[in-house]
């Protein structure tokens, strides 16, 4: 039986908006400023962020159901603004110095991201100095502060992948989203010159996986922070992919119920062949969300516990979620194979969802080739990789 969702029977209310700006938001190709004052009002970007300084500390499972709902609406919004609310959660790992700069002033403030470490860096007295073209960052329009990824050497000369936070007004953001997918994402590169960072703003990602982090224990009473880092910055993937597929059944029983071929008049709604595809998609989707909605409790269940996850389970929580979205795009491929030549116009949903729909698979993340390898060794009891992250 399913939690009563507080955050989700809110966010229903503002989802017909949101689905009403989405062709702006293709044109845009950034959410627009009514869909994030929407999802604001509602308090979704708290979702993650620490009561102290008034956030909703809900869980996983919560929160996705969320995302997946906010992708049928839109996946591109759902994609930027997801990322705008799980960065709370990395952001509460950070020193308490760090967080009071980040909300301290402005309880709303949420961050974009651009975490390959792509940024290069000069150690300078407290802290680095960084440059950097930092492309990938979803929502950034909407940000008010930026996570960057970096390597630095330690001691001993070994690369250690860190994370810095930087306020809006020490980066420029250059608007060359023009993609395929996600176009609503506003998914923009932050360019930085000679940026400095201080040391109480900089984590080790290794720190931020094992509890080692300057902010790890500071809100003992919270479930949510007794966690890993990137399982949640990364939730949202799967979640967003599942929307989108749930919303592809509905788009093809409405577009399909009313279809007659132009040259025949045949029914093609009642035809065996769409009825075919429109059953093995149906079945395909609630494996999917069955698969991830186990594993999102798993999650918040550790959490809970006050359990870190082993490697094993690290493993499992990723590459679900990745088989997941692979099975969510195979089922809307299906659907959209037999929509027929209509469904290619651009103000189509059906054509959207599809292009959305392949575009969660492309993330690092959700990569499922780059998953088969990873469970696939842990299953032979090998040690990782390090080349697949």
């Amino acid at each position: 039986m399913k939690r009563a969702n507080p955050l989700l029977e809110k966010l229903q209310e503002v989802l017909p908006k949101i689905a009403e700006n989405a062709a702006e938001a293709e044109q845009l190709r950034t959410p627009p400023e009514e869909s994030i004052r929407l999802l604001r009002e509602i308090k979704f970007f708290r979702a993650f962020q620490p009561k102290k300084y008034g956030g909703l500390e809900i869980s996983l499972p919560e929160f996705t159901d969320c995302v997946a709902a906010l992708a049928g609406a839109c996946g591109g919004t759902a994609w930027g603004g997801s990322l705008l609310a799980t960065h709370s959660h990395q952001m509460a790992m950070f020193s308490e110095k760090a967080q009071e700069e980040f909300w301290g002033d402005n309880p709303d403030a949420t961050a974009s991201s651009s975490i390959a470490p792509f940024g290069k860096t000069e150690e300078t007295e407290g802290g680095v100095i960084f440059n950097g073209d930092m492309r990938w960052s979803s929502g950034c329009d909407h940000a008010d502060w930026a996570i960057l990824g970096f390597n630095r050497m330690d001691s001993e000369g070994n690369k250690v992948y860190c994370f810095g936070v930087v306020p809006r007004s020490e980066y420029t953001i250059i608007d060359d989203w023009y993609a395929a997918g996600m176009k609503s994402s506003g998914t923009k590169t932050l360019v930085l010159k000679d940026v400095f960072i201080p040391e109480h703003r900089i984590e080790t990602a290794k720190g931020m996986m094992e509890g080692k982090s300057a902010g790890f224990g500071l809100y003992p009473d919270s479930d949510i922070f007794y966690t890993p880092y990137r399982p949640y910055f990364a939730c949202g993937f799967a979640a967003i992919s599942l929307g989108i597929a749930e919303r592809m059944l509905e788009v093809f029983k409405e577009k399909q119920q009313n279809r007659v071929r132009a040259y025949t008049g045949a029914n093609v709604g009642a035809s065996t062949p769409a009825l075919m595809r429109l059953a093995e998609s149906t079945h395909q989707v609630f494996a999917a969300r069955a698969m991830l909605e186990k594993t999102w409790e798993d999650h918040k269940e550790h959490g809970e516990r006050k359990e870190y996850p082993t490697r094993e389970t690290l493993a499992y929580w990723r590459t679900n979620q990745a088989y997941a979205v692979k099975m969510c795009i195979e089922s809307v491929d299906r659907l959209f194979d037999a929509m027929g030549g209509q469904s290619w116009f651009l103000d189509n949903e059906g054509q959207r969802l599809f292009r959305d729909s392949h575009m969660t698979g492309a993330h690092a993340y959700t990569d499922y080739d780059v998953c088969k390898q990873i469970l696939g060794r842990e299953i032979m009891g090998l040690e990782p990789d390090p080349t697949m992250v």
